[in-house]
């Protein structure tokens, strides 16, 4: 196409002069007939296709540009386009193609990948044709792919850790439970001497301590490798109709006596009338405990705990929110990410799970921070079971 019209403007360039009025009348026709045509052409491209004069001013873009950018013609033409995207440095008198990638952020995050070239035909230090293509889709199933390898690295990990610790941490619970009952008859037997022998009680009473160290030590190291085979072996949820009201209670009244010990004030805002939502309330108590724990280890002493619920649309939700020191915004980008974590004893398996269990139930989770102010977690989920829409039948 581009050699015809240039054979057709060659010719036409050689006759100018010899032709009539009303020829001209058919070239201006024919011309404006192919700048239709090109139009046309580039406007169903999907691809955005932009055009820069030598000083980088923009001088033409197509509707893909419009879609991906948000701009208008008004606004933007015969501007620097410098003024409408900062992130493309642009290098006056390029003479070669060159790539570029970059992000933009309005109307909606994008990742662009650019590809510029000189207008063909044109002299050194002219004009430049760029060609954006919108990769984010595929930067996020390579995003996708990463991630999937590293749950597959995680999974060989836990596996080995779950079995190369989960027996000895067994055989030394037992053997705690047994040295527990010999000190208890130490106990009984300096009781029964007459008089009561002091120095044994006292050495039964510091064997009372170490046990309980020990004790919450294999607690901690059990719960850790529960952690781990939860995340290689999630089970698919079993989903019935569920209240998300109930699970949040059951999940309060479960915790208590730990929230009371740290003197944190609960407030349950659970909406009155929920609609009941597909779930497996088993998974869904276990997310709701992660992120509840979170919660309680992000505040001091006297911190306020807030679990609230409500819907809207076809989705129901419920959030956890402290009062603690909040979550540092390059923190949050990474926050779900497997064995990251800002505990200190964290295993950073936690949020994990609870990320995979909400996609599991077709869902999705919102994270707010604010450093110093607090954390809030929410939860949203379908209302209902999601089926595949039939298009109805058209009448013939």
């Amino acid at each position: 196409m581009a050699q015809v019209k240039s054979s057709f403007l060659d010719r036409v360039l050689t006759r100018i002069g010899r032709l009539d009025e009303e020829g001209l009348q058919t070239v201006v026709k024919r011309l404006a007939r192919e700048r239709g045509f090109l139009e046309t052409l580039f406007n169903a491209i999907e691809d955005g296709v932009l055009v820069v004069d030598e000083n980088g001013r923009i001088i033409y873009f197509n509707q893909a540009v419009t879609r991906m950018l948000n701009w208008k013609a008004e606004d933007v033409e015969g501007s620097p386009i410098s003024d409408f995207l900062p992130e493309l440095k642009w290098e006056k008198g390029r003479t070669g193609p060159a790539h570029h990638e970059f992000e933009v952020t309005y109307p909606r995050p994008r990742f662009l990948r650019v590809y510029a070239a000189p207008l063909e035909g044109e002299a050194k230090g002219s004009g430049m044709a760029l060609i954006l293509h919108d990769a984010t889709e595929a930067r996020q199933q390579t995003y996708e792919a990463i991630e999937s390898e590293r749950i597959h690295s995680l999974t060989l990990l836990a596996g080995s850790v779950a079995h190369e610790i989960g027996n000895p941490l067994n055989a030394l619970h037992i053997h705690l439970q047994l040295l527990t009952r010999q000190v208890k008859k130490l106990h009984e037997s300096a009781a029964a001497q007459s008089p009561a022998n002091a120095e044994t009680q006292e050495i039964a009473r510091k064997l009372d301590h170490y046990l309980d160290v020990a004790k919450g030590e294999i607690t901690r190291l059990d719960y850790i490798v529960t952690q781990y085979l939860q995340a290689i072996r999630p089970s698919a949820p079993q989903l019935a109709p569920g209240s998300l009201n109930d699970v949040a209670r059951e999940t309060l009244e479960l915790l208590r006596p730990e929230m009371e010990n740290r003197g944190l004030t609960v407030k349950e805002k659970l909406a009155r009338r929920l609609p009941l939502s597909p779930m497996d309330s088993g998974q869904i108590k276990q997310v709701l405990v992660n992120l509840i724990k979170n919660a309680m280890q992000a505040m001091t002493r006297g911190g306020t705990l807030t679990v609230e619920s409500g819907s809207g649309g076809d989705s129901v939700w419920i959030s956890v929110a402290d009062t603690g020191g909040g979550i540092a915004q390059e923190e949050i980008n990474h926050i779900f990410e497997p064995f990251y974590t800002t505990k200190k004893k964290g295993t950073g398996l936690g949020l994990m799970i609870v990320q995979r269990i909400v996609r599991r139930h077709g869902g999705h989770i919102e994270l707010e921070s604010h450093v110093g102010q607090g954390t809030t977690f929410r939860i949203h989920l379908p209302s209902q079971e999601r089926r595949p829409r039939l298009l109805e039948a058209t009448k013939g």
